[in-house]
């Protein structure tokens, strides 16, 4: 079987980008078992909900839901169990440093395979407030209405 190149994604936190400010984004690798390797093939996985904490020095991304493997047997695995994150430790430090300060947290952006392996895009993000997303709503619509009043000048 041909090695997999190239980039796959798999799925993309689409209400991060709402609900987040995106400071700064990172490249991990995730510790995965068979079954959830299998199951994200199939192009199955929710980071809604998802977001990365530390523990004993480690970085752990949690409330991910990979579901279970439809052929799995009993070696199937729980479908938002916490799975580690792969970075150097200077790159843990640094996140963790930046994440401690008020209003930050860390969350998954997307999930991809690169070259056959599982990588997540985390993200340094501080909330929103609901006017600064009502602000960003409105300059989306104003942009589409702009664009769409000059394809329709152009067409004519």
């Amino acid at each position: 079987m041909p090695k997999e190149s190239g980039k796959k994604i798999i799925a993309n936190n689409k209400k991060a980008r709402h609900d987040y400010l995106i400071e700064e984004t990172v490249e991990a690798g995730l510790v995965l078992m068979g079954t959830e390797v299998k199951s994200l093939r199939m192009g199955r996985a929710t980071l809604t909900d998802g977001f990365a904490s530390e523990r004993d020095g480690e970085l752990w991304l949690e409330n991910v839901h990979i579901p279970e493997y439809l052929n799995g047997t009993w070696t199937n695995h729980s479908a938002k169990r916490r799975r580690k994150l792969l970075l150097h430790r200077q790159e843990i430090d640094k996140l963790m440093v930046k994440s401690r300060e008020a209003g930050h947290t860390l969350i998954p952006l997307s999930l991809y395979f690169s070259d056959g392996r599982v990588k997540v895009e985390i993200g340094l993000a501080k909330g929103k407030k609901l006017h600064d997303k009502r602000q960003a709503l409105r300059e989306r619509q104003d942009r589409r209405e702009a664009e769409r009043a000059m394809s329709l000048r152009r067409r004519v």
